[in-house]
């Protein structure tokens, strides 16, 4: 038994699944909704865009703070995680509904995407809880399919409600959504006592994560693996333009090549990372994104082949960083949520430091960022060999 509170029978488990994939498309539409939509915002608030992107900032500066609750899920119980995540979105997305304006804005905007990393590491936690480790790559990759359809389906219905009824009514719909969710959280779901491993509560939690050599090989794989993405994810606008010439056709085609492949890559994972094993899937897509970045410089002279390029590249990635999660989950079962929130925040962290990097490696030339992202790949490869389930069961499965 991987877990430690027991199985949940397949079925039950399942429809659990289906609850919190809705429930984080919610969370996902509401922070992907902004950019598309980012003047209709302004002009709706009666604001510039610059004015907006303070209140971006100020989502991305208050999330640092979601790892150091994660630890919640660990002493409190995952519920309990999970219902506080959701309570914070729905006040937070129904205040815009009922007091429209700027502060209230930046409010939302910070309280519902500081609510989704307290509810997401916590249901990752749960899952892996009441899941065998022979099948968790399938149910978690299934919750991170949520994160494209916030892209695909979520923000086309955002933007149907602007179109229809103004920016207004968009917070209060997305809290109405989260209700709904968090009346099934609150009525469906199994409470669960925290592990009572933590004397200290979170200093307890954050203390095993940090002795644990094992599970500081799992952040930096985190780290490398998305400072390597960044720096192509930030500049291959530019070097299409660049490139091609064609800035708004070849933008708005790589913009749909980003749905499909994080979608696609998402559920690929979920559909062979079990089969393959966790640790083989992390390489295997760590390798495919490698080829697919010298793909992209092969493919400068063809817009065609460049789009190939950035589908496999996305989808490869996408693969490689869903089927990590349940890797990353067995590392430390007692302070799992923890770690789940700390993998989140390093993720986060390797997209800063690739946006530090991506671009004076561009004026290099793109040939410079794709050696990169190469070399950043096989630091991550090796990475990936410290990391390993607690489990000595589990091993032949990685």
């Amino acid at each position: 038994m991987n877990n430690n509170h027991g199985e949940t029978p397949r079925g039950s488990l399942m429809r659990q699944v289906v609850l919190f994939t809705l429930v984080r498309v919610v969370f996902h539409t509401a922070y992907r909704m902004v950019y598309p939509f980012l003047s209709a915002f302004a002009r709706g608030l009666g604001v510039d865009v610059a004015t907006i992107s303070v209140a971006l900032t100020g989502r991305s500066l208050v999330g640092i703070a979601g790892p150091f609750l994660a630890p919640l899920a660990d002493t409190r119980g995952r519920k309990f995680s999970m219902v506080l995540g959701t309570v914070m979105f729905v006040l937070s997305a129904g205040l815009v509904g009922l007091f429209p304006g700027y502060i209230t804005f930046f409010i939302a905007l910070c309280l519902t995407a500081l609510g989704a990393q307290i509810f997401i590491p916590a249901m990752q936690a749960y899952l892996g809880d009441r899941s065998s480790y022979q099948e968790r790559g399938r149910l978690l990759g299934i919750t991170e399919l949520a994160w494209s359809l916030g892209f695909v389906v979520g923000v086309p219905f955002i933007g149907w409600l602007i179109s229809r009824w103004g920016w207004q009514v968009v917070f209060p719909v997305l809290s109405g959504f989260g209700m709904v969710g968090l009346i099934v959280i609150l009525f469906f779901l199994p409470a669960q006592p925290g592990n009572g491993r933590h004397e200290n509560g979170f200093l307890g939690a954050f203390g095993d994560v940090f002795r644990s050599p094992v599970a500081l090989a799992g952040l930096a794989l985190c780290l490398v693996m998305t400072t390597g993405n960044e720096i192509v994810n930030l500049v291959f606008g530019v070097w299409m333009e660049d490139a091609f010439q064609l800035k708004l056709a070849a933008l708005g085609g790589a913009s749909v090549i980003l749905g499909v492949a994080e979608f696609g890559g998402a559920g690929f994972s979920a559909w062979v990372v079990d089969r393959l094993g966790k640790q083989r899937a992390v390489q295997a897509g760590l390798l495919l994104n490698s080829l697919a970045s010298i793909g992209l410089l092969l493919g400068r002279d063809n817009i065609w082949a460049a789009m190939a390029g950035l589908l496999v590249f996305y989808l490869s990635f996408e693969f490689a960083l869903v089927s990590s999660l349940p890797l990353l989950s067995e590392i430390l079962p007692k302070a799992r949520a923890t770690l789940m929130g700390l993998a989140m925040a390093f993720f986060s962290l390797g997209r800063a430091v690739g946006a530090i990097i991506g671009v004076p490696l561009y004026e290099i030339g793109f040939g410079a960022n794709v050696i990169a992202v190469i070399l950043l790949n096989l630091v991550s490869l090796l990475v990936l060999i410290w990391v390993r389930p607690a489990k000595e069961g589990a091993l032949s499965e990685t």
